[in-house]
């Protein structure tokens, strides 16, 4: 135990001298806050700049596979826009599309038709201008023999007219005129008789605009979307329209959805900050105080945010979730420090007062920052620049909102302190009376009179809910019954949150990005009903020089080849290779490609001949660089689906002998499949490891520790499960919130056990139902500020909004019941976790202490604590007044009772009213408890009759000094032991 009082007393100690010092000059630390925000907040100036919402560069793994795969393709295959291939492309490219979907069961109608021709005619004849320079889609557009890239789909209309419903379309492929064309990406929805097309129900048109003019493009882009106003023109079909720029768009404006949000957010805090604090005490009254807490709170993220803007970091949409977040814990800490205020004695100096309130909240509110700082700076090790940007606003934010609360919000205490103790109205500011005079109404008590507080203690009156938590809840939770009850809750709950964690789903559609009611997301709901059926065209990429020529290598090629077909999810009838038609060149022309000269002298006659299987061969210095081929994928329509082909892809050709990699460019989004699990795990680890750490510092049992770190895995499979259940992927987001689980399931776990473990009742339910008496209400509180924080973003029409809502609330929820009811039951099984705190004698205690301090402090620190030592014992038999006194005896021990007066603000000594009394050489003592700490005792005592001589004894937590009036000499029988 000894190790305790080396972190935690010093700890506790040093925040009650801060606490003094912040007491006395409070104006100071009141306003620094203010002006540092005003200035940190002139970052803001900078947000535009520092926007960062692409979303690959933010969505996707830094560094990722996939990333390296499409450098190595750029360096090898680089595009000719004089040779169009949308399959061939590095990146998603540049185009603009609209899905057609008929209103009756066959789009194959004459009505149908000459709609989409009308659309098609619409999109081709959009004009714009740019200065002098005229804007078309014929001058943009996509280029293949110097033609634009047309949509084969209305060649075939155009060609067959009204009579197309008896054109027998073949599918996938249609024979037209001398070329095979592909409509497996046009036609959806297709009902199929022997290939035949019998009906379908949609179509799919692109408008593919030419690379490396981004600034051009997006002009004409945006003009594209002024196309499709509304369907109320349209008779036959509705139309659903996207372009490659819709996506990034839609998610840049998200931002503008949340901005109102937070207000209403801020709102909510305030109010309910308000009526959390409000007390039907004019003087007691905390409205002020609340206010001014939800202040502290937002001028964090003012400071934070303002900080981070100032030095460069990148503010990603991401980070808009943080205020609210913010708001949670800022109100969390702000409950914790008014319910400790209100612990302490009314008649005390108010910087004393913040002393002890800083001195009981100090190793609470720590725990809770430590964790949840820490916790934000380990999800910086995550490969996704969106959680980086995430956590480091936050955990900065966090750091703020501690050392408001402790400087603003601490500093706001002593100035409210200070008008209660003169008994000022906390509105108007004006003295009122303590009582209510004799003939006023209970209106005039309620509201001009003020200032009670609870005789017995000295402190302000236990809150109702304080006293339900003690009297009712607390009691209830410790029956026997009671406790089996929550075992089986328990057992229920953490069933469920393993079935759910069997059921997640991983990756984040990205579809999600846009708003609930985009019209991208309509675009996507159609591509997806019928469109679904042929997936990407991939790239197989045959790295460095290979000897195609010979046998050997041919045959482990083609073994490979054969792989790729054989997965489930790949057509074997759909194969682009330059090699099998070169082979077939080569047989055709006679040629002996077995041999290394002949095969690379008629290559670039090969090359020039077939235009787009010049851009699948690197042939460089009569040298084969790389080489490419294509498989078509089929069947792709979920995110297991897509993580499975990956995978499956990679390990296919990480088997073949012959050097290969896979590529598509959807694969960059794709990635986050292979380090999403990896990563949670990683972070979750290594975050419960450092809270682990953290509570057996902070907190003085390392077995109820450890129960801190069973909540956490607790709270984790709970939240993991059930986020499952609620149709939440684990993806970039959920993995923030994730890590943000960890470091609340521990503030609510380490609030209960901390209290659970430093009070000192005899047995352990007891322990269970003061530390609920304590801090019941305030994680209550708590929790209820947190989640109304978040509440307001279920109603925003973003994914990443509700389901930052979603798993926070799920966190808090979780959290809440583990604090409040599991953990004070399963802690009142084990008397070890508080045998060593509860059954220490005073005089065991204090020898641990000074020992400890001895071995922690400095050689003039342990003189100074030494002579510092208590004086006072509590252990004395006091009668009441109507009783016969004992005589005096003499006894074994004699000391001088050391004695300190105790004075208000304005001089006067505070006086309790009689309560029991003892009598020692003729003196009678009057005896009142001032304040509920164990080491606090207060002492009054009457005038001596006829000898006109006052003897005061008061204890507190101060050195006792002597101080207007004698030390009486106390004789007794107490079998206690003499101070040394």
């Amino acid at each position: 135990m000894r190790w305790r009082y080396c972190v935690e007393k010093p700890f506790s100690i040093g925040f009650q001298k801060f606490g003094r010092f912040v007491g006395r000059h409070p104006w100071w630390f009141f306003i620094c806050p203010l002006v540092i925000s005003t200035a940190l907040g002139t970052g803001f100036y900078f947000l535009e700049d520092m926007e960062a919402n692409n979303i690959e560069d933010q969505f996707t793994p830094v560094n990722g596979p996939a990333k390296l795969e499409r450098k190595f393709v750029e360096e090898n295959f680089p595009l000719n826009n004089s040779v169009y291939s949308n399959q061939r492309l590095y990146t998603m490219g540049e185009f603009a599309s609209f899905i057609a979907v008929s209103r009756d069961p066959n789009i194959f109608t004459d009505g149908a038709i000459k709609e989409i021709l009308r659309l098609d005619k619409k999109v081709r004849e959009i004009k714009l201008s740019r200065g002098h320079e005229q804007l078309t889609y014929e001058g943009l557009c996509a280029r293949k023999s110097n033609k634009c890239i047309p949509n084969k789909i209305l060649d075939i209309m155009n060609h067959y007219g009204s009579n197309i419903d008896q054109t027998e379309l073949t599918f996938p492929f249609f024979r037209f005129g001398f070329t095979t064309i592909f409509l497996g990406y046009s036609v959806g929805g297709v009902n199929v008789s022997s290939t035949v097309i019998k009906s379908a129900k949609a179509i799919r048109l692109f408008y593919c605009l030419k690379e490396g003019n981004r600034s051009t493009t997006d002009l004409w882009l945006n003009e594209f979307l002024k196309v499709f106003p509304s369907n109320q023109s349209l008779n036959f079909i509705t139309v659903t329209h996207s372009t490659s720029l819709s996506r990034q768009v839609e998610f840049e404006a998200n931002t503008r959805d949340v901005i109102p949000l937070f207000s209403i957010t801020y709102v909510i805090a305030i109010v309910f900050s308000i009526v959390s604090c409000l007390r039907f005490d004019c003087v007691r009254n905390k409205v002020w105080v609340a206010t001014f807490g939800v202040l502290s709170a937002g001028l964090a993220v003012l400071s934070a945010f303002g900080m981070m803007l100032h030095i460069g970091v990148p503010f990603v949409m991401t980070v808009a979730n943080s205020p609210f977040l913010i708001l949670g814990i800022g109100v969390d800490d702000m409950f914790i420090l008014i319910s400790c205020w209100q612990q302490t004695n009314v008649h005390a100096r108010v910087e004393d007062r913040l002393a002890d309130t800083y001195k009981e909240a100090a190793i609470s509110i720590t725990i809770t920052t430590l964790t949840d700082v820490l916790a934000f700076y380990i999800g910086l090790m995550t490969p996704f620049r969106s959680v980086q940007s995430f956590c480091l606003y936050t955990s900065t934010a966090i750091l703020f909102c501690f050392l408001y609360s402790i400087t603003f919000f601490g500093a706001f205490l002593v100035l409210n302190g200070r008008r209660e103790n003169s008994n000022k109205h906390w509105l108007t500011c004006k003295e009122v009376p303590e009582d209510c005079p004799v003939g006023r109404s209970k209106w005039y008590d309620l509201c001009c009179v003020g200032g009670a507080y609870d005789r017995h203690t000295g402190a302000e009156e236990v809150q109702p809910m304080n006293q339900f938590f003690k009297k009712h809840y607390g009691p209830f939770l410790v029956k026997p019954w009671t406790k089996v009850c929550v075992i089986l809750l328990y057992s229920v709950y953490l069933s469920i949150s393993i079935y759910g964690c069997f059921q997640i789903q991983e990756g984040i559609d990205l579809r999600n990005l846009a708003a609930d009611d985009s019209y991208v997301n309509r675009y996507y709901d159609d591509e997806k009903a019928y469109f679904y059926e042929y997936g990407p065209n991939i790239m197989v990429i045959i790295r460095g020089e290979f000897a195609y020529w010979e046998e050997k290598n041919m045959l482990d090629l083609e073994s490979c080849v054969e792989d790729f077909k054989n997965l489930s999810f790949i057509e074997k009838d759909i194969f682009t290779s330059w090699l099998k038609s070169y082979k077939y060149y080569g047989h055709h022309t006679n040629l002996n490609l077995s041999v290394e000269n002949v095969f690379k002298t008629n290559l670039s006659s090969f090359l020039r001949s077939y235009s787009d299987f010049k851009q699948d061969v690197n042939f460089t210095n009569n040298s084969i660089r790389a080489s490419r081929f294509f498989i078509q994928t089929v069947n792709i329509t979920t995110a297991l689906d897509e993580m499975n082909m990956l995978n499956n892809l990679r390990d296919t050709a990480r088997r073949c002998s012959v050097p290969l990699l896979v590529y598509h460019p959807v694969f960059i989004y794709h990635d986050q499949y292979a380090v999403i699990v990896s990563n949670t795990v990683q972070n979750i680890s290594v975050t419960t490891a450092v809270m682990l750490l953290i509570s057996l510092l902070l907190i003085p049992n390392p077995l109820c520790c450890l129960w801190v770190t069973f909540s956490i895995a607790s709270v984790i499979v709970g939240v993991t499960g059930f986020m499952a259940l609620w149709d939440v992927n684990l993806d970039t987001i959920s993995m923030i919130i994730l890590v943000v689980c960890i470091g609340f399931s521990v503030d609510f776990s380490a609030h209960i056990s901390y209290a659970f473990v430093s009070n000192k009742k005899p047995t352990a339910n007891e322990k269970a139902v003061e530390a609920l008496f304590h801090l019941g209400y305030p994680i209550l509180q708590g929790a209820l500020s947190t989640i109304l924080g978040v509440i307001v973003l279920s109603a925003s029409k973003n994914y990443i909004f509700r389901t930052f809502f979603k798993i926070m609330f799920l966190v808090i929820f979780f959290g809440l019941f583990h604090g409040i009811t599991f953990i004070p039951v399963f802690l009142t099984f084990f008397d070890f976790c508080s045998s060593n705190a509860g059954n220490v004698s005073p005089q065991e205690k204090r020898t641990l202490e000074n020992q400890a301090m001895t071995n922690c402090q400095p050689k003039n620190i342990q003189e100074k604590a030494i002579d510092h030592d208590k004086q006072i014992y509590d252990n004395h038999t006091f009668l009441p007044d109507n009783q016969q006194l004992f005589p005096t005896q003499p006894c074994p021990s004699v000391w001088t009772l050391t004695v300190n007066t105790h004075h208000t603000q304005s001089g006067q000594m505070c006086m309790a009213s009689t309560v029991p009394m003892f009598r020692v050489d003729s003196q009678t003592y009057e005896v009142q408890m001032y304040t509920a700490s164990n080491d606090a005792v207060t002492v009054n005592c009457n005038q001596n009759l006829g000898s006109g001589e006052h003897h005061c004894v008061i204890g507190n937590n101060q050195p006792p000094v002597l101080q207007e009036c004698n030390a009486p000499v106390i004789n007794c029988s107490d079998s206690a032991d003499p101070v040394p």
